[in-house]
């Protein structure tokens, strides 16, 4: 069995060794290669609502089981096989709806899978050349992406947590495509409840090939986050802070206005202010008997992207969250989403340290009293049970080594005990 051990443990050295290296070599022309934008850009949206009403900083948040796409590393963590289900309805009628399966594989291993369709339906269109259709008789059309996802976590030792995603993405439009994109994820515990996290999104870079021949992709990008949580006892509940970066590596848009003059902002090297204001983060309450609030800024460029939501944890095996995200143009969104776990229903979770994850999030769980008392404890003796201690007629005293031994006491109800000068007893009516 230790040989087993060590053979597992050397070829899963080997592979992160290979993968350390094509990171490197994706990190050292990341720079060179021309982006993109737009390429399997349906991989960038928020699912979950937990995630979206902390400013979506999926990166740093762990237990949404929705944001497996952007934070595979969370998988490491899972202890119970949980069910997750979101609906968001957009503006002119395009929705979100998303599903996602987190399995415990080993131990410190998750494994996760997603099923996602963004899209709308029942769109009014005329071909070239027909004329205006009276009244509703016209023809409609669908367009959709249809998203899956198989996602893997592992803790890699007590501080650093490994995972690794791998998206496929159909595209039915006027003319259909396919696209692909691997990311490589890993945080890291500084110290306490401090982690930090990183992402590289598109190590392989994120292509996608339509159905007339042409080819877009965008090369990969680096992006950071980080988390901290600390327990307030006077409030009975646990505070938590989220932030994710914008990326490294290319100018990436900063406004949310759609001004085209304004909407690139600069990478790190060139303006470490303006890469600061391109991120986004959030904060939360967890009080401990299940309730959540939260609050956050999908941009720290603008107030007027300002999200919020609240979570409720029921009976330790379900969560439902809220989240509401404004913007400073489009209309509001409003979010919802389910989080299940079947094994829970009728188990007992245990008390977990570390991350927060959605059985413990928003809720102390409190362990089990034991069955029996430990045997080098015992129970001080009261007036209660020392009549139940007490000897009865039948059993025999202890004999004390040197003293006359004790005849047995019994007594009626028309007898009364008194010691007689010869140390026995004497009986008197």
């Amino acid at each position: 069995m230790q040989f087993f051990e060590k053979c597992v443990l050397r070829r899963s050295y080997n592979l992160m060794k290979v993968a350390g290296l094509v990171v490197l070599f994706f990190l050292s022309n990341a720079v060179a290669l021309d982006r993109v934008v737009g390429a399997n850009a349906t991989l960038d949206i928020e699912p979950g609502a937990r995630s979206a009403a902390l400013g979506s900083a999926t990166m740093a948040v762990d237990g949404d089981y929705l944001g497996l796409v952007s934070n595979p590393y969370q998988l490491a963590n899972v202890d119970y096989t949980w069910a997750s289900f979101s609906h968001t309805a957009y503006y002119e009628d395009t929705k979100y709806d998303f599903a996602s399966v987190a399995i415990p594989f080993a131990p410190g291993q998750g494994l996760g899978f997603a099923l996602a369709r963004f899209g709308a339906d029942d769109i009014p269109y005329i071909k070239e050349g027909e004329p205006l259709p009276e009244g509703s008789n016209y023809n409609t059309l669908s367009i959709a992406d249809w998203l899956l996802s198989a996602t893997w976590g592992m803790r890699f030792n007590d501080r650093i947590t490994l995972g690794a995603s791998f998206h496929m993405l159909y595209r039915d439009m006027d003319q259909s495509g396919w696209g692909f994109r691997s990311d490589l994820g890993v945080r890291y515990r500084a110290v306490d409840q401090l982690y930090l996290s990183a992402l590289l999104k598109g190590w392989t870079s994120s292509a996608t090939v339509w159905g007339s021949g042409e080819f877009e992709y965008s090369s990969p990008e680096l992006y950071m986050a980080a988390s901290y949580s600390v327990p307030v006892k006077y409030l009975y509940g646990i505070f938590n802070v989220f932030w994710q970066s914008a990326g490294f590596f290319h100018d990436e848009p900063r406004s949310l206005d759609f001004e085209t003059d304004e909407d690139v902002g600069g990478c790190i090297w060139e303006s470490p202010l303006d890469w600061l204001s391109g991120g986004h983060g959030g904060m939360e309450f967890n009080f401990d008997f299940g309730l959540s609030v939260r609050l956050g800024l999908s941009s720290f460029t603008t107030w007027k992207s300002v999200t919020a939501g609240a979570g409720l944890m029921i009976a330790n095996f379900v969560r439902v969250d809220y989240a509401f995200e404004s913007h400073p143009v489009l209309s509001r969104v409003h979010r919802v989403s389910v989080t299940v776990s079947p094994y829970l229903f009728n188990h007992v979770p245990e008390k977990k340290q570390g991350h927060l994850t959605p059985a413990n999030a928003g809720k102390k769980l409190l362990t089990e009293e034991p069955d029996e008392m430990p045997a080098e404890s015992e129970p001080a003796t009261t007036e209660e049970n020392a009549v139940e201690q007490a000897p009865v007629a039948g059993d025999s005293l202890p004999v004390v080594p040197n003293e006359t031994p004790k005849a047995p006491i019994s007594e009626t109800e028309d007898e009364i005990l008194e010691p007689a000068p010869s140390g026995g007893m004497s009986w008197e009516e």
